[in-house]
């Protein structure tokens, strides 16, 4: 196993917190609201699965004023935060949801995805699977991302997204494990249906 990046200082967590407050608003403008722990069994909106016990990315959607279903009996236990989905993969899960819920009208007031420049990741030879964190500060704002995509590496069901806050560890990443980046504009229908291939 190689180790790719040390855990990030308290200092950079909390500067990361404070920016991914400010995430991008797709809908009135108002302050977005901080990504959840998705720790302690929490299932998929978009098939139920267990967050986390699956490697590669996970994610979170706030929605303005529209509370997100789950969907094929996902269940969401305990206290959560209005309007807001939570996904086990970024591919199979929050992308292909939030196209739909987007055309029924609902806009995000922020998108969080597992940032892989602050955490600490291995990637076995034999499996190639990103881990999956679920802790807050393992968030970042999904419009600033930059996403690695076509590598060898995988997320629980295959194929993934990689996301990375700075350029130059994505660049790194290609370098090793191959695949190229996009922005989050670029990520549609077709790219995940690609991926999903």
């Amino acid at each position: 196993m190689r180790n790719r990046r040390q855990f990030i200082t308290a200092a950079t967590t909390v500067s990361l917190l404070s920016i991914a407050g400010c995430a991008q608003n797709e809908g009135a403008g108002r302050q977005a609201p901080d990504p959840v722990d998705l720790s302690g069994q929490k299932t998929d909106f978009q098939g139920g699965m267990v967050i986390g016990d699956h490697g590669g990315p996970n994610g979170q959607i706030f929605y303005e004023e529209t509370e997100p279903k789950p969907r094929q009996g996902a269940g969401v236990e305990g206290n959560s935060p209005d309007n807001l989905a939570w996904f086990h993969t970024l591919v199979y899960g929050l992308f292909p949801y939030h196209f739909e819920m987007r055309n029924s009208g609902a806009q995000a007031a922020a998108i969080y995805v597992t940032d892989y420049s602050t955490v600490d990741w291995e990637l076995s030879s034999d499996t190639m699977i990103m881990p999956a964190p679920t802790s807050p500060e393992t968030f970042a704002d999904a419009t600033e991302l930059t996403y690695v995509v076509g590598s060898d590496a995988r997320g629980g069901m295959g194929s993934t997204l990689l996301p990375f806050s700075n350029s130059d560890d994505a660049a790194r990443f290609i370098s090793e494990y191959n695949g190229r980046t996009i922005n989050y504009d670029e990520i549609d229908r077709t790219i995940i249906s690609g991926i999903r291939r």
